[in-house]
């Protein structure tokens, strides 16, 4: 893994000695000798890792942290302070500060890289979500400002994996001072069936039951799909580090040594508990905003913006496999008397239910969009001539067939649908293109007298087909935004 490290520390020969090391691991390692000069180098360099020496002149290191994790442009990078101080006093101030690890000096090696490279995959993960999250932003919809840090860390549900009464009962009374709800288990089979009924924030593992690998354990926390994004706290002795370094490389977030010091406890739990917050919240906040951008509010379909993109995709696809696909341009016919004689409420009710009958009818790789007004659009990839017509007749049909229950006073609301429709195949053509070829055809469908179908090159299709017939597989509408997503980024 290649990352860059800032080393901030005012002693040269330990600058130089941490940067041998981490050299050596071929990380790219830049310094500072100050704390204000680290912050200017975490500004202007955006280091993925900052390890802060905590006693140094003027500004020290707990005032260099607050300072960075204070700053929005440098509060997500993971911070870890590297000194001589071994009270856990020290301990807990620094990760009150908003740092991530507390080492020790001498610096163990194992437990240093471990860390660095544990810090760096968490960061990565972060800065994912973030430039998904700026993606977003594009589109106009901004999320919520803010660090990790102005998340809030109490009422947190918690599991404690240990064999040991008193250990799980000091945990349980710790946590219940951030009136967190903890769970206590034994062991890891208890662990996976809780954790497959409940949503957790953090989950802590004993490294040392006495009937299982709690090593083990972790690594199964990890790859089971339910739990894979909640941090992992272990617990282990001193001469658990080579263990603890393994378990930081599976993915354990973070690890505190026995006898566990019950404020440091307190502290890296909390961190954890806002940082996965903060990333839910990301997370969140992305795939609410692109699901905003790209589906009409109205309807639930997908809107004008994703269809252009879709629809590009589709017939670059298409041109690649010499596979046709059908554009449907739908309108529905004159909805303005329909808003004009009951009212503007009752239209929005048609267009809903307009979109429920056409998305019911479609295959689950069409795609339907509101194109704007009383107009939608339909694409069916992979398809012949003779089934996307059948298609076309039986959404026409299922419109026309039923009139619509609405909320209206004077009863169903009877609606037809007017279609125009055209086969692309082998053209390498713009969306542009493709849709005022059904457009066209649209027009012809509305002055021919409504109610029907026009297709390119085909004309006016009469052959009616059943309601029930074949190919309906089911609705198209994005009831999973997080799929969609990923066909536009």
């Amino acid at each position: 893994m290649t990352a860059r490290v800032l080393v901030v520390d005012d002693i040269l020969p330990n600058v130089k000695l941490l940067e041998a090391k981490l050299s050596g691991e071929y990380f790219d390692v830049i310094t500072a000798t100050s704390g204000a000069e680290g912050i200017q180098k975490a500004e202007t360099l955006s280091p993925d890792i900052i390890l802060l020496d905590v006693m140094m002149p003027g500004m020290d290191g707990f005032e260099t942290c607050q300072r960075l994790k204070a700053n929005p442009q440098t509060a997500h990078i993971p911070v870890v302070m590297v000194t001589a101080l071994t009270d856990a006093t020290d301990r807990v101030r620094g990760l009150e500060a908003g740092a991530d690890d507390f080492l020790s000096k001498p610096v163990n090696d194992i437990a240093l890289m471990a860390r660095v490279r544990s810090l760096v995959r968490l960061k990565m993960t972060v800065d994912e979500w973030r430039i998904r999250e700026n993606t977003a932003n594009q589109f106009g919809f901004a999320g919520n400002k803010g660090t990790f840090l102005t998340e809030p860390s109490e009422k947190a549900r918690v599991m404690v994996i240990e064999d040991k009464s008193f250990e799980s009962e000091k945990f349980i009374e710790t946590l219940k001072r951030d009136d967190d709800t903890v769970t206590a288990v034994r062991t890891g089979e208890q662990a996976i069936a809780l954790a497959q009924q409940n949503d957790l924030d953090i989950i802590t593992v004993s490294l040392n039951l006495q009937n299982e690998d709690g090593l083990r354990l972790c690594s199964h926390l990890r790859s089971n799909e339910r739990t894979r994004a909640v941090p992992i706290l272990m617990v282990g002795e001193e001469t658990d580090m080579k263990r603890i370094a393994q378990g930081l490389e599976i993915g354990a977030h973070d690890y505190i040594l026995r006898p566990v010091d019950r404020n440091e406890l307190l502290a890296r739990v909390r961190t954890q508990i806002r940082r996965k917050r903060y990333q839910d919240r990301l997370r969140t906040n992305y795939e609410t905003s692109l699901s905003l951008a790209l589906t009409d509010s109205l309807t639930g379909l997908f809107n004008r913006r994703y269809l252009m993109v879709h629809l590009e995709k589709l017939i670059k696809k298409n041109l690649e496999s010499q596979k046709a696909l059908c554009v449907l341009m739908l309108d529905i016919d004159h909805f303005k008397k329909i808003n004009d004689t009951y009212g503007h409420a009752v239209g929005d009710e048609v267009l809903k239910t307009f979109a429920e009958r056409v998305s019911a009818r479609l295959r689950s790789f069409d795609l339907v969009a509101r194109l704007g007004g009383e107009e939608f659009v339909v694409v069916l990839p992979d398809i012949s001539i003779d089934m996307a017509q059948q298609v076309a007749e039986r959404l026409r049909v299922g419109i026309a067939k039923d009139a619509f229950i609405t909320s209206s006073p004077h009863g169903p609301v009877p609606v037809t649908v007017s279609i125009g429709a055209a086969l692309i195949q082998g053209e390498d053509i713009k969306v542009e293109e493709a849709l005022r070829r059904a457009d066209d055809e649209l027009y012809r469908a509305k002055e021919g007298g409504r109610n029907r179908i026009y297709f390119a090159g085909y004309g006016h299709i009469t052959a009616g087909v059943a309601e029930t017939a074949d190919g309906a597989d089911a609705a198209a509408s994005p009831e999973n935004i997080k799929d969609t997503i990923q066909k536009i980024i």
